[in-house]
């Protein structure tokens, strides 16, 4: 490839892909009655509840509000500690700050950059019971945490488990009964959210979900989504007559408009097919970089633990190397647009703040030095990938 080609290069670490169908979907919901509050917005959730594999889906305005209604519906408030992983995007330690809660990391197991359930479960057994609140693993990058696991550790000490599944919309892990288990299905933990970011699996500008196998906290999540308001006749203390509606508990506008909804029910009918996709390119990377001295890829939670079948959903491809910040920018120079997930949530610092300090959790610092996502997205050429594999292996000297 000449030097002119390259300067051409221009490949971010992860892209949307919009198309006619997707288009046509939104422009029809425009010239429909309903920009919001309309039934786009219904078809969407039971959608999406469908291809998850739980009961109940409740959509939102991102996956930062998802994570706030769901700790708001746990009761989280003054007083209320709850675990969480420093390898993650801070919305999922700053849910429980939005409460009033407290937060506490655990380390990271070094294979996975998941968080570590032995960690966990000693923070948990250094205190009292009742000490802790809950749980929020995270499927960091796309793969799914071993939630049974962390079942089996919350149901010991009556904690609730939050899966943040913004990574992973279509992965899986295996179960002890040999089951798969999806991600977001409501089998281990007890609510579980989902970001359709730009970058995500399925886009739809900015939003949100929340899936739950739980009736009381689904009714929970729609109250609170909306202002904390029901017409529910069943629900309401009076009655007036058909205009009448009442605001039952301080509740946020957390709604989705249905044009967005439009979007995210068109982008789920091709949600495997962009999920093949991904664990494509990643078979392709895996293969590349299986012998290459000086790069280093994540294990499955599953490889980690030579257990079952883990369906890695590869929201993120990260590899570790010793000059994390030489191939950040040499791939630059190249118009290669590699990111770094993530900086550790308690080296930020609001977090400092709060009494965290570096060298806390020396797990996720140590990943945090040497990692870097490269570009992962369905449409990503195979001319690119090449490219992209090609300019890695340059700079470790391969």
């Amino acid at each position: 490839m000449t030097q002119n080609s390259e300067l051409k290069m221009h490949i971010p670490y992860g892209r949307q892909h919009i198309n006619d169908a997707d288009i046509q979907a939104v422009v029809e919901t425009l010239q429909s009655d309903f920009l919001t509050q309309g039934p786009k917005v219904a078809q969407f959730e039971e959608a999406f509840a469908s291809y998850v594999g739980a009961k109940y889906a409740v959509a939102v305005s991102n996956g930062t509000a998802a994570l706030h209604l769901c700790t708001l519906a746990l009761g989280v408030g003054q007083g209320s500690r709850v675990i969480t992983t420093p390898i993650t995007f801070v919305a999922s330690a700053n849910c429980v700050r939005y409460c009033g809660g407290e937060v506490e990391f655990a380390d990271i197991d070094p294979e996975t950059a998941l968080l570590n359930v032995e960690k966990v479960r000693q923070l948990v057994e250094s205190k009292p019971k009742g000490h802790y609140a809950g749980i929020i693993p995270v499927d960091f990058a796309g793969n799914p945490v071993n939630l049974e696991a962390f079942r089996n550790l919350a149901d010991e000490h009556e904690l609730w488990l939050i899966e943040d599944a913004a990574h992973s919309p279509g992965g899986y892990f295996t179960d002890s009964r040999g089951e798969r288990q999806h991600c977001g299905n409501g089998r281990y933990a007890d609510l579980a959210i989902f970001s359709f970011h730009p970058v995500k699996h399925i886009a739809t500008g900015e939003g949100g979900m929340v899936t739950t196998n739980d009736e009381a906290l689904y009714k929970k999540l729609l109250l609170y989504r909306t202002h904390g308001i029901t017409r529910d006749t069943e629900l309401l203390e009076e009655n007036h007559g058909g205009w009448y509606m009442e605001m039952q508990e301080l509740g946020y506008n957390y709604r989705i408009p249905d044009m967005l909804c439009a979007l995210g029910l068109s982008q789920l009918q091709r949600a495997d097919a962009g999920l093949a996709r991904r664990r494509g390119i990643a078979k392709v990377y895996d293969e590349a970089f299986a012998a290459v001295q000086g790069i280093e890829t994540l294990a499955t939670a599953a490889e980690a633990l030579q257990g079952g079948e883990t369906g890695h959903a590869y929201h993120l491809y990260v590899i570790k190397v010793a000059d994390r910040k030489g191939l950040y920018n040499f791939l630059r120079e190249h118009g290669i647009y590699a990111q770094v997930h993530y900086i550790p949530a308690h080296t930020m610092p609001y977090y400092r703040g709060l009494g965290y300090s570096k060298g806390d959790f020396p797990e996720a610092e140590s990943y945090y030095a040497a990692c870097l996502s490269l570009p992962m997205y369905p449409t990503l050429t195979q001319q690119e990938q090449e490219f992209v594999i090609g300019k890695v292996k340059e700079f470790v000297g391969a």
